[in-house]
Formats: structure tokens, sequence, C-alpha cells
């Protein structure tokens, strides 16, 4: 296994984040688990992260609704980032919408690879995993 240099949380729910984030370390995937509460944190935290000293995320976890920015216009946004910057992240949205709206709204999004609901567990996790980085999470 090839562990991922990191995964960012962009949740507003404090609860959430703290459950995802332990699955995600007990899953010894990723020794950096960062963690912003909203879509305008996560996108200020991404711009930051131009230069080799502080090398982007590997995969991104996005909540839907969040007060402020939402996980939709968080990608609309992201869109605009400078290709550098988004360049091998992968993006899975993680909800507690059941909205069969939001899934179609989802599925516009190319970026997107992932659309499931709350809460991340080892199994969901692992599987995003292996079909995002074939290889590295073999058994």
């Amino acid at each position: 296994m090839q562990p991922l240099r990191e995964i960012l949380l962009i949740d507003d729910s404090e609860s959430d984040n703290f459950v995802h984030s332990r699955v995600i370390k007990k899953a010894k995937v990723t020794a950096k688990v960062t963690i912003k509460y909203s879509g305008e944190e996560g996108l200020e935290y991404l711009k930051t992260l131009i230069n080799e000293d502080y090398p982007k995320p590997d995969l991104i976890f996005l909540d839907i609704n969040m007060p402020g920015m939402d996980g939709f216009e968080f990608l609309e946004h992201y869109e605009n980032l400078e290709i550098n910057q988004k360049a091998g992240v992968v993006i899975a949205m993680l909800t507690t919408s059941t909205s069969p709206v939001d899934k179609q709204k989802a599925e516009k999004y190319p970026l997107l690879c992932h659309f499931d609901n709350k809460p991340l567990t080892k199994e969901s996790l692992m599987k995003i995993l292996r079909q995002q980085f074939p290889g590295r999470f073999d058994d």
C-alpha cells in the first residue's frame, strides 16, 4: 500500500468530521487529514498549496449542505483554480441528502468521482481508494 499524502475533509459538521477522520486514521491510508468547515475555508486552503512546499491533497471529501458556500458552489469555484492546483486531486461528495435532485446535480460535475451518503465507513473509503488509485490499496 502506498499511502496518500493528504485527505481533506470539507464539512461544517464537527461530529461528521470527527467520525470521518477517525475512519481514515484507523484505515492507515494517509498520515495527514486536514479539516475545513466551509467551502470558503476549503478553497482558501487549496489556494495556498501552489508550490512544492505545500503539496495538494490527493483526496477531498466534500459535503453538500454547508452555510455560506455549499458543496456545489465549491465545485464551481474549484473548477476555476489553476490546473496545477487541481491536477490529480480526487473529489468525493458525502452527504445526508436523500434527494434524487442532488444526485442528478452531482452527476453534472466531471470533477466529482463519487457521491455517497454519510457516514464514511472503512468499506466505503476502501472502495473509493481502490477505484480512484488503482493498485495502491489492493489487499
